[in-house]
């Protein structure tokens, strides 16, 4: 053995590809085949490279195979909402943790990307027109935003997190927003409650729209007038409705707010009227945070899968990024009621 081989009959350097391929007795494209998964390979010669790969600890060059595939191996999340909202929202950390339980098996690198104004856009826009990655997450997008059409003509694989119309034309995972608003308001409704109020969402956000859908279907089999006030799915945004909705209506007996974030501040603003929950005003929530188990009383809530929907969208763009033409799947999961003492 000379000096050049270790005890073990590895190459003192790096093993290369020539390497592994004289080993196993095959020609160089027939190792490269095995290595990306291809199945235009036998069992045997399989067995035969893999053998070769362990015994000369040869490790794929990832930027090369990268390159050579056209391939960045990198997605990026893009969440175009301000840095306060995304750390003070429980929903995207779920979201985030369901794409990175997806790409876990992956050699995919996520970049997480938050675009508060529109700098901020044109410049992600530019980096992303470079095909620095190979598709694209987007999450919490607005009717207005015009990045998804942007990416969709530049040819970069889109995937985004609730649809922006009813029609969407790109990939979608979405939750059923208009059921699982339907279903808390009838829940009032069954508790005996006649003047049900909602605080909505921004209404530039299609899910938004469609637990304010939801909401006025189940009013109308109840045969009740609507009572809704407008915010923005933050904290403040609830208590500036809330107290909005007192002021106009203090006859109210319940409330459905478009998010758990906003429920926790309008509750706060029926604490401070001497309004007891749920005794004298009902109060239901929508994403079944963390939020809503930590409340005082436990706030019934609106369950949607986030978690799920994180892994469905990064399962869905590595669909799209490997396939030879746009699949464009639209994903609905259901949501549920979870009933706790708030109501």
């Amino acid at each position: 053995m000379t000096a050049a081989r270790t005890a073990r009959g590895r190459s003192a350097g790096r093993p290369t590809l020539e390497e592994v391929a004289a080993r196993a007795g095959v020609g160089r494209g027939t190792v490269s085949r095995v290595i990306n998964g291809s199945p235009r390979v036998s069992e045997e010669t399989r067995a035969a490279v893999e053998a070769a790969v362990a015994e000369l600890g040869y490790v794929p060059n990832r930027a090369a195979r990268a390159l050579a595939a056209n391939r960045t191996d990198a997605i990026a999340l893009v969440v175009p909402e301000p840095e306060a909202r995304f750390f003070a929202e429980p929903y995207f950390s779920d979201i985030v943790r369901g794409v990175g339980a997806a790409l876990a098996d992956t050699e995919m690198q996520l970049l997480l990307t938050l675009v508060g104004g529109d700098r901020e856009r044109r410049r992600l826009a530019q980096y992303l027109g470079s095909h620095r990655v190979d598709g694209v997450l987007l999450v919490s997008v607005h009717a207005d935003d015009p990045l998804p059409d942007l990416l969709d003509q530049l040819g970069i694989p889109v995937v985004i997190s609730g649809r922006r119309r009813e029609d969407e034309p790109l990939a979608s995972v979405d939750s059923d927003n208009y059921e699982g608003a339907r279903a808390a308001v009838s829940h009032l409704l069954a508790r005996g409650r006649r003047s049900i109020a909602t605080i909505t969402g921004p209404l530039d956000v299609y899910g938004a729209r469609r637990r304010l859908d939801g909401y006025r279907a189940a009013l109308a089999e109840g045969g009740l007038v609507e009572l809704a006030a407008h915010a923005d799915f933050t904290e403040e945004g609830g208590r500036r409705a809330m107290a909005e909705l007192l002021a106009r209506a203090p006859e109210l007996d319940a409330v459905f707010a478009a998010s758990d974030v906003m429920a926790s501040g309008a509750r706060q603003v029926l604490r401070e009227h001497g309004r007891r929950i749920p005794e004298d005003t009902a109060l239901i929530g929508f994403d079944d945070s963390a939020i809503a188990r930590h409340m005082d009383p436990p706030l019934t809530s609106v369950r949607q899968p986030i978690e799920e929907m994180g892994r469905a969208m990064a399962q869905l763009l590595l669909t799209e990024i490997t396939a030879t033409e746009p699949t464009r799947r639209s994903l609905v999961l259901p949501t549920e009621l979870v009933v706790r003492a708030s109501s």
